[in-house]
């Protein structure tokens, strides 16, 4: 299953709290295929049906079951910019 870094888990945090949803609401990752490489990403207002489901210190990330696959031994890391743009990078464990 995917792990969050401390730093994805504050940056997942801090980008779900200001959008305007559910106390469930989460960090959505979609990803085309099994083998995905790209991955779409979206606040949403909760996991949809068949999502796996990350929590990680009050952080959620839903996984629609492509992106279960794929990133199934990966590590969620985020980087912010001086700019305050966030970059989000996958690791294998």
């Amino acid at each position: 299953m995917l792990t969050l870094t401390d730093t994805a888990t504050t940056v997942v945090k801090s980008i779900v709290d200001k959008a305007p949803q559910s106390d469930a609401a989460g960090l959505r990752i979609h990803g085309d295929a099994p083998d995905a490489t790209n991955f779409n990403v979206a606040v949403v207002a909760g996991a949809e049906p068949g999502d796996s489901v990350v929590e990680s210190s009050g952080a959620r990330v839903f996984l629609e079951p492509n992106a279960s696959k794929a990133l199934d031994d990966k590590v969620l890391d985020a980087e912010v910019s001086d700019e305050g743009a966030v970059t989000f990078a996958l690791t294998s464990r």
